[in-house]
């Protein structure tokens, strides 16, 4: 395989407390999930099902990540589930905010 029959990519992970980012040379046509598949990530993070991920190329969701071919230079980034659903979130958040309001005293 020459050059020319590559492109070079990365392939990342995150979670709270620590990221990885891994360079990985593959061939035109090479698909997100194949990167990650040959970056070897989920040995770094056995948690990752790369049958199931969400997966996104510089923070772009794909939704067909073994049908979408990379380009050079692409991140394919690997998204963790979420833990709490944000509108949930947002509405726990006015919740505790109109609770604390509501205990302060007047300011007359």
């Amino acid at each position: 395989m020459t050059d020319d029959d590559t492109i070079q990519v990365e392939v990342a992970y995150a979670l709270p407390d620590e990221q990885m980012i891994i360079p990985v040379r593959v061939s035109r046509g090479c698909t997100a999930y194949e990167a990650v598949i040959r970056s070897g990530i989920v040995e770094h993070f056995p948690q990752i099902d790369p049958e199931s991920a969400k997966m996104g190329i510089f923070s772009r969701l794909i939704p067909k990540p073994k049908e979408t071919e990379l380009q050079e230079g692409d991140r394919v980034e690997i998204y963790r589930p979420l833990q709490l659903d944000p509108k949930a979130a947002r509405a726990a958040r006015v919740k505790k905010a109109k609770e604390k309001r509501e205990g302060e005293p007047d300011a007359d």
